[in-house]
């Protein structure tokens, strides 16, 4: 996607041909910073700080820190201490598991002397692979906008509602739930988007907006609780958001206050869609609300707010009272029963376990459907 006019993604191997670059999303939208990751420990502090993050970025940042490792050490011991250390950084989204199960499954193999250029190849591949499904989510995506446009007798504007950041900068390009925004807007739909602010961390208000902006999307940054009022006047045409981890049945775990749009979308008859590359699908999860882990985060993220004060200097203020405790509840889990349709890289279907299968019938051997 574009930064300044300037294509880029949001991860990729520095001009010295090892280093890996990243954005730093903390210190958006205030500033544009890049990182530049040379370890295991900086990719893992990387991931657990929140300076990437969104499910399939965190895949890829994990891939290029175990390259990182085996450029230190390629034996099997370093192998499994750098697979041990990235696994444990965030324990929601399940793309992490995927990227690192690959890792392993592509180096086990090899020789120590192979692997360093192995790892870099894999990862590569990962990320490619990434921008392919999320380009191919967008065109899925888009075909549902273009439907909502003509049962709106294309007129006015499609108002489209999303929650947290599912775009370019949780993804390696084109990103999830917002893919879908940005092929609508260049084929020339008058999409407007209500984002957000998604609280703790404003993923919505700092990032989402961001990108749109940078992109030239039309949008509108919205408090949290503002999305139930839009709906019940008539203001959203759909809902579509992105997840760090979907069950067999179709459960999706998104950023915290998920579960509450999907609620306010059933209750007004809009349609809530989720957006998902297909290794975010958990098959070994029946029940999303039992069985998914649930992050909980640092108490401050809630308390403190970080912004730009008029002088122009960027400061952290607590807006709570001395000794109240944060509870920070990272995730929710939106079920089924309340999901319209999930867009995945290969068709939209039902969230149901068959409807599942019926896009990714690889997965239906040895598998015994239950309702």
């Amino acid at each position: 996607m574009k930064v300044q006019g300037e294509p880029m993604r949001s991860i990729w191997v520095e001009s010295d041909g090892w280093s890996v670059g990243v954005i730093d999303q903390t210190r958006l939208p205030h500033a544009f910073v890049k990182v530049k990751l040379r370890t295991a420990d900086e990719a893992g502090h990387a991931i657990r700080s929140m300076l990437v993050r969104g499910a399939p970025l965190i895949g890829a940042t994990a891939a290029y820190g175990v390259c990182l490792a085996m450029r230190e050490d390629a034996s099997d011991a370093a192998l499994e201490r750098a697979l041990t250390m990235l696994r444990a950084t965030r324990p929601t989204a399940v793309n992490l598991h995927w990227a690192l199960d690959g890792m392993r499954h592509a180096l086990t193999p090899l020789k120590p002397s192979e692997r360093v250029a192995a790892a870099y190849q894999h990862a590569a591949a990962l990320c490619d692979e990434d921008v392919a499904i999320n380009r191919a989510i967008g065109e899925h995506g888009l075909k549902l906008f273009q439907e909502a446009w003509d049962k709106k007798g294309r007129k006015g504007r499609l108002n489209v509602l999303t929650h947290c950041n599912a775009g370019w900068l949780a993804t390696v390009d084109w990103g999830t739930a917002l893919a879908p925004m940005y092929l609508a807007h260049d084929a020339g739909l008058p999409v407007h988007i209500w984002v957000d602010e998604t609280r703790p961390r404003n993923q919505g208000a700092v990032l989402t907006a961001w990108e749109l902006g940078q992109h030239g999307v039309p949008h509108t940054v919205i408090a949290d609780n503002v999305g139930g009022h839009l709906m019940q006047h008539g203001d959203v045409d759909l809902c579509i958001v992105g997840t760090d981890r979907t069950t067999a049945h179709g459960d999706v775990a998104n950023k915290i206050g998920t579960y509450l749009k999907a609620l306010a979308a059933k209750d007004n008859g809009v349609p809530f869609y989720v957006a998902l590359p297909s290794p975010t699908v958990d098959w070994t999860i029946q029940d999303g609300v039992k069985q998914i882990p649930i992050e909980q985060r640092e108490g401050t993220e809630l308390s403190d707010v970080t912004g730009r004060l008029p002088s122009g200097d960027i400061a952290t203020v607590r807006i709570t009272p001395p000794g109240s405790v944060a509870a920070n509840y990272a995730f929710d889990v939106t079920p089924a029963r309340l999901v319209t349709a999930l867009i995945t890289e290969r068709g939209v279907c039902p969230a149901t376990e068959e409807g599942l299968l019926s896009l990714f019938p690889e997965r239906r051997a040895g598998r015994s459907l239950t309702k």
